[in-house]
C-alpha cells in the first residue's frame, strides 16, 4: 500500500509544483489564479438538490468557454472545500468521463442542455485511478503539500500539525 501511494504523491507533483497556493489557504484565491492559469472562468455553485439525491457530492462541467464546479452544500465548509479541491483535481489532471451519454450525470443538472456540456465528471467512488489521483491531488493541496519533500514530523507536535495541514519547519 506505501508503495502505491508513493506513486500517487509522484503523480501529483508535477501539477502541485505548477500551483501558487495562497497563504493562508483560501479556495477563492486558488479559483481565481487557476481561472487565470487556464485563461477560463472556473465557477462554483451549490449542487442541484436532485444531484445530491442522487448520491453526487460534487461534479466538474466544463463547456467550451468555462468551467463549473458543483459542490454539496449541506456539509461543512471544510467539507465543502475538499469537494472543490477534488473536482479541481479532475480538471488538472484533464480527466475524462468514462461513460457514455446515456450515463451522463447531466441531466442532474436541472436545465443546463447537453450540448453545451463538453466534459462532465461526477464522484461515484474512488476505485478507479482518476478519482484516487484527484482525491489524492486534493488531499495535498489541502494539507500545502507543494515545494520540497517534507521530512515526517517526529515530535507530538509535529504530527499533530501534519495532520491538520499547519505547516511546519520539517523541511529536507
Amino acid at each position: 500500500m506505501p508503495y502505491r501511494i508513493a506513486r500517487l504523491r509522484r503523480r501529483c507533483r508535477p501539477l502541485l509544483d505548477q500551483l501558487a497556493l495562497p497563504r493562508p489557504f483560501s479556495i477563492e484565491p486558488l479559483c481565481a489564479h487557476l481561472s487565470a492559469h487556464r485563461r477560463r472562468p472556473l465557477h462554483l455553485h451549490p449542487l442541484p438538490p436532485q444531484a445530491a439525491a442522487a448520491g453526487a457530492c460534487g461534479l466538474w462541467v466544463a463547456t467550451d468557454t468555462d468551467d463549473h464546479i458543483f459542490y454539496e452544500q449541506r456539509t461543512a465548509r471544510s467539507h465543502q472545500e475538499h469537494i472543490v479541491l477534488h473536482e479541481i483535481g479532475h480538471m488538472l489532471f484533464n480527466h475524462h468521463a468514462v461513460t457514455d451519454t446515456a450515463g451522463s450525470p447531466v441531466g442532474l443538472l436541472g436545465d443546463l442542455s447537453p450540448r453545451l456540456v463538453r466534459r462532465i465528471l461526477a464522484r461515484a467512488n474512488y476505485s478507479t485511478r482518476q478519482e484516487q489521483e484527484a482525491e489524492m491531488l486534493a488531499t495535498l493541496i489541502r494539507t500545502g503539500e507543494t515545494g520540497p519533500v517534507r521530512c515526517p514530523p517526529s515530535d507530538t507536535y509535529g504530527k499533530l500539525h501534519a495532520a491538520l495541514g499547519v505547516s511546519t519547519d520539517h523541511e529536507l
